[in-house]
C-alpha cells in the first residue's frame, strides 16, 4: 500500500516533517539563548547597576535591530498594530529587562529562571481568555508535570524559594512577558516575525537610551572585562537572537504551546550557570530538569495518529 501513496501526499508529509524540524531547531536556539541571560545578568551586575545593565543590554541589541529594519524597510505599523508594538517596547523590553536586572541583585540564577517560568501558566490563562486558545487535558497534565520540575528546582540550592522583593520583581517581569505574548500574537498573522522583534528592541532601546548614554557609558569605562563581555553577550544573544526566535515561534505555534517550551529554560539556565559562573548543580537540580523536560514533551509531542 505504501507504494500507492500519491506523490502530493508524500510531498506534503515531507514538508510537514521539515517544518517540524525547523520549529524544533528554532525552539532549541531560543531556549539556549534565553537561558544564558540569567548568568549574563549576574556577571554584568559585578560592574553595572541594574538600570545601567538593562539599558546597555538593549543599547547593544538596538544596533542589529536597526540594521535589520534598514535592510528590510517594512511598512510602519499603524493603528492597533502600532499600539501593540508600543506595548512590547515598554513591557517586554524596558520593564522586563529593568525588573529582571533589579530582581537578580538578590536572586541566584537557578531561582530566577524558575520564577520567570511562571510565565507559561500566565500565558496559557491569558491566551484562553483573550485569544480563544484551548488546552487539552494532556496539555494541562504536561504543564503540571513541567511546573513540578520547576518547583523542585526552586527548592534546590538555598533550600527554599524566598519570595522577597527581588523575587517579586522577577515575578512582575514574567507577567510583562506573558501580557506581551498575548497582546502581540495577532501581529504575526500579517507581519514578519523578525520585523516585530526588531521594532520591539529598537523602540525599547530608545526608551532606555537616556540611561545608556549617562550611567551606562560611565560605568562601562570602569567595568571589568567579564562584565563588559556580559553586556555584549546579553545584547546580542538573549536579546537580539532570543527575542527574534521567540517571535518566530509565536508565528508558528499557539501562544500557550510556545510558552510551555520555556519550561526548558530553568534546567538549561542551571547548566549555563555552572559553566559560566561555577554554580554546581545538585542531584535535585538534575532531577528537576528531567521532570521539566518530560512535562514539555507531554505538551508538545502529538500522538502518532495525529502526526
Amino acid at each position: 500500500m505504501s507504494d500507492c501513496i500519491h506523490p502530493n501526499i508524500a510531498a506534503e508529509s515531507h514538508r510537514i516533517r521539515f517544518s517540524g524540524l525547523i520549529t524544533a531547531l528554532l525552539a532549541a536556539l531560543t531556549i539556549i539563548s534565553w537561558s544564558s541571560a540569567f548568568a549574563g545578568i549576574r556577571a554584568g551586575l559585578a560592574s553595572f547597576d541594574p538600570a545601567a545593565l538593562a539599558a546597555m543590554r538593549f543599547g547593544v541589541a538596538a544596533l542589529p535591530a536597526a540594521l535589520w529594519l534598514a535592510f528590510r524597510r517594512p511598512s510602519l505599523p499603524r493603528g492597533t498594530d502600532l499600539l501593540r508594538i508600543a506595548f512590547g517596547a515598554v513591557a517586554f523590553v524596558a520593564l522586563y529587562s529593568l525588573l529582571l536586572s533589579f530582581g537578580q541583585q538578590h536572586v541566584p540564577v537557578a531561582q530566577a529562571s524558575v520564577i520567570i517560568n511562571t510565565q507559561p501558566i500566565m500565558t496559557a490563562v491569558l491566551a484562553m481568555a483573550f485569544l480563544g486558545e484551548r488546552f487539552s487535558a494532556r496539555a494541562w497534565l504536561g504543564t503540571v508535570v513541567a511546573f513540578g520540575g520547576v518547583a523542585l528546582l526552586a527548592f534546590a540550592g538555598a533550600g527554599d524559594l524566598q519570595f522577597g522583593g527581588g523575587a517579586l520583581l522577577i515575578l512582575a517581569a514574567a507577567l510583562c512577558w506573558a501580557l506581551t505574548t498575548v497582546v502581540q500574537k495577532p501581529l504575526f498573522s500579517h507581519m514578519n516575525a523578525i520585523d516585530v522583534a526588531a521594532m520591539n528592541i529598537l523602540a525599547g532601546g530608545l526608551l532606555l537610551a537616556p540611561i545608556t548614554l549617562t550611567d551606562g557609558l560611565a560605568q562601562w569605562a570602569g567595568a571589568e572585562p567579564g562584565a563588559r563581555f556580559a553586556v555584549l553577550w546579553l545584547g546580542l544573544v538573549p536579546s537580539a537572537i532570543a527575542y527574534s526566535g521567540w517571535a518566530l515561534l509565536l508565528a508558528r505555534m499557539d501562544a500557550g504551546r510556545a510558552a510551555n517550551l520555556m519550561y526548558c529554560v530553568p534546567p538549561v539556565a542551571t547548566l549555563i550557570g555552572f559553566l559560566w559562573l561555577g554554580e554546581v548543580p545538585s542531584a535535585i537540580v538534575l532531577t528537576g530538569g528531567l521532570i521539566t523536560l518530560s512535562g514539555v514533551a507531554i505538551v508538545n509531542l502529538r500522538p502518532a495518529a495525529n502526526r
